[in-house]
């Protein structure tokens, strides 16, 4: 039995690395993650913990060092509108909502001390 976060709660983490492969390692034996390729994105690796029934992060590839980065994702119902609440807010936008493959959609903002967060709501179920 699967459960879903609640809504407007860090439900995802990303790591950005220029060297993947060392990264995997480091936290696979410091925390006994595993990772798989995503079949959505060719540069990403999911992150699953022990005895965990789906991934709950991402490793993704970084072109060099200098946009390595660690980030969370919230889980939100609309990506657009707490995009839209966020610059209300004195946010600001640092990617505007993209929807992936598999209509999956996502957003960067930057916090109001210019720290980077990612929203995203989730592929629509069949």
């Amino acid at each position: 039995m699967s459960s879903t976060p609640p809504f407007n709660t860090v439900a995802w983490f990303q790591v950005g690395s220029d060297k993947p492969q060392e990264v995997e390692k480091f936290y696979g034996d410091l925390f006994g993650w595993s990772f798989a390729a995503d079949p959505n994105a060719d540069t990403y690796d999911l992150v699953s913990y022990p005895a965990s029934e789906a991934p709950s992060g991402g490793i993704s590839r970084t072109p060099d060092a200098s946009a390595n980065h660690a980030t969370f994702f919230v889980l939100v119902q609309d990506v657009a509108a707490t995009v839209a609440a966020a610059e209300r807010l004195g946010g600001k936008v640092a990617v505007p909502p993209i929807t992936g493959k598999d209509g999956l959609v996502f957003a960067h903002i930057l916090d109001t001390s210019g720290n980077d967060f990612g929203v995203f709501s989730p592929p629509p179920q069949p």
